[in-house]
């Protein structure tokens, strides 16, 4: 995956900022919340802007962020293959990839749980990644 150049960065980062400014109310406090722990998580996550909704990759996508009426709904990409010894995944649980974290209001998530998922995801997709570039270099 080609990594984007810093205007598109920049350019989703603004998107991302409008969205939760957009908001106005607790999702987009909520938004901007889990927006800083991902980062806190990983200070070389490159923010995207895809299908109209915040997205956070590493080596691929970490997962996706996006805003309802009554929810802020972080999906994981491979959220199936993460372990989430705290639970924190409480939606899309019967798919065999994506898992989800419904966030309704005044509800609050671990940070110290989901920066792990965060992790883990990131070192699912790094691992990934240098398989495939092992077997490009094989063949």
């Amino acid at each position: 995956m080609k990594k984007p150049s810093a205007t598109q960065d920049q350019s989703a980062a603004k998107l991302i900022s409008k969205r939760i400014a957009e908001l106005g109310d607790w999702r987009g406090e909520t938004l901007g919340r889990m927006r800083k722990l991902i980062k806190e998580a990983d200070p070389d996550v490159v923010e995207e802007w895809k299908w109209s909704v915040p997205v956070w990759s590493h080596d691929g996508i970490i997962c996706t962020g996006e805003s309802y009426k009554d929810k802020v709904k972080l999906t994981f990409a491979k959220g199936a293959s993460l372990k989430d010894p705290a639970h924190l995944f409480n939606s899309s649980l019967d798919g065999n990839v994506r898992r989800a974290i419904d966030i309704h209001e005044g509800e609050e998530v671990v940070e110290s749980a989901f920066k792990a998922l965060v992790r883990q995801a990131i070192a699912l997709n790094s691992a990934a990644k240098s398989k495939s570039s092992k077997k490009t270099k094989q063949m």
